[in-house]
């Protein structure tokens, strides 16, 4: 069954740690590498060049909408966990290109492995308390008064970030840097602080993978699950209403749905991979399942890892105001940019 070395080989599957493969690279063909390094480093550039300019336009479309409050402001810190999440794009794409060797130091290391289990858990439970404002609004017809208030909406808010934190605390507290025997400086989690036996520490590897799967989607997607159920019973029974708030209500829902189904979709199949992991670390599985885990974990990591772009192009595909600001902001640009060169072009002459 599976071993792992105490130290450096106790956190396979980390969150979003698609360095796994180096952590156990005498469990894996060698060939592993020469598909999972550089490859890896340009999906991952490529989807921060996405992720920055596409969250960033949204951050800022959002932010100078009519409705500054609303569900704007979920849009926007849904956008802002996405882009905390790119912006450890380069850090990690530069890893997996050295083939897995961490250059930056410990610091970087637990803090861009924090921010990655931050933006995870925030996207997700901005996403849940979405759905359940839609089920208030919806279902039990309450006001945008009362759910979009100051005091409301700070307190969801907080709430929703501070949770986020407080479960990313482990990854703050026991990921660093170590060294590897092929004298490379690896990232990974050690639990050296809390444990003395190599048992211990596959115990608690596999006890933080079932938190975040649990934690970071089933009892999420469950919730959001069940708004929807009640939902749609109600649209069902109010089918005929074609008021103009109801056609609002239903042109948000649509996009929120949009957004919960792409979620589920990029990352499901990772957390199925982490709960096969934690089955293995069990001793659940036999060792040979490990060739089929190590090929589906880059491809649902690199999965997961899209997800954090695509928000702002379903945005501009299915909701027709966001799509006209863009087109408003760019067009703006363009016309200041072409102004400022109109002016400097003309200030040379009006001095002669």
């Amino acid at each position: 069954m599976v071993t792992l070395n105490f130290s450096a080989e106790t956190d396979v599957l980390d969150l979003k740690g698609y360095l796994a493969e180096k952590t156990m690279e005498n469990k894996t063909s060698p060939t592993t590498h020469s598909y999972s390094g550089p490859p890896l480093a340009a999906i991952f550039l490529v989807i921060f060049i996405l992720g920055l300019f596409g969250n960033g336009l949204v951050i800022i479309i959002s932010k100078f909408k009519s409705k500054q409050g609303g569900a704007n402001s979920y849009i926007r810190h849904l956008a802002s966990a996405d882009l905390l999440f790119v912006l450890t794009l380069p850090l990690w794409a530069t890893e997996a290109f050295l083939h897995y060797h961490w250059p930056f130091g410990w610091f970087l290391c637990k803090v861009s492995s924090s921010i990655v289990q931050l933006s995870m858990y925030a996207s997700i439970f901005l996403l849940t308390y979405m759905s359940f404002d839609r089920y208030l609004a919806i279902v039990w017809r309450v006001p945008s008064s009362q759910r979009y208030s100051q005091k409301t909406m700070l307190v969801s808010l907080w709430s929703i970030w501070l949770l986020s934190f407080l479960l990313t605390t482990p990854t703050a507290l026991f990921r660093t840097t170590q060294t590897t025997h092929e004298n490379k400086t690896s990232c990974n989690m050690n639990f050296s602080l809390v444990v003395s036996a190599p048992e211990q520490a596959n115990a608690w590897a596999a006890g933080l993978y079932l938190m975040r799967i649990v934690m970071g989607f089933l009892l999420p997607f469950m919730g959001i699950t069940i708004c929807y159920c009640f939902i749609g019973r109600a649209l069902n029974h109010h089918f005929s209403a074609v008021h103009q708030e109801e056609q609002r209500r239903r042109r948000l829902l649509k996009i929120i749905s949009i957004l919960v189904v792409v979620f589920s979709l990029c990352w499901a199949p990772f957390h199925v991979i982490n709960t096969f992991y934690v089955l293995m670390l069990q001793q659940h599985l036999p060792d040979r399942i490990s060739s089929f885990i190590f090929p589906a974990f880059y491809l649902t990591t690199c999965l997961a890892y899209v997800n954090s772009c695509l928000n702002p192009f379903l945005y501009a595909f299915f909701d027709l105001r966001f799509r006209t600001k863009c087109l408003k902001l760019l067009r703006l640009k363009k016309y200041t940019e072409g102004s400022a060169s109109s002016q400097s072009m003309q200030t040379p002459s009006s001095e002669h």
